[in-house]
């Protein structure tokens, strides 16, 4: 198994409503952990702009643009991802 299959199977069986981020199983560090708050997936930032940089062939600019815009911007819920910058 993978290290995205370890995260995502335990994070399923902590709250099955988590959502995940498409595209960024590379940037996938882990999950939440708080019993006020929903488990939620959690991602690294910088990893995230690396993959669009590397799979889309953005420069750094239009992908940190890109990332801010169409990821962080994006409010899907309680359930959603968070992004860490590390």
């Amino acid at each position: 198994m993978s290290r995205f299959d370890d995260i995502s199977e335990a994070l399923a069986e902590l709250n099955p409503e988590a959502l995940l981020a498409d595209g960024f199983e590379q940037a996938l560090v882990g999950y939440t952990s708080n019993y006020h708050h929903p488990h939620v997936a959690v991602y690294d930032a910088k990893k995230c702009i690396a993959i669009l940089v590397r799979r889309d062939g953005m420069s750094e600019e239009e992908a940190e643009e890109f990332f801010s815009l169409n990821t962080l911007g994006a409010y899907v819920g309680e359930n959603g991802p968070l992004f860490v910058w590390s």
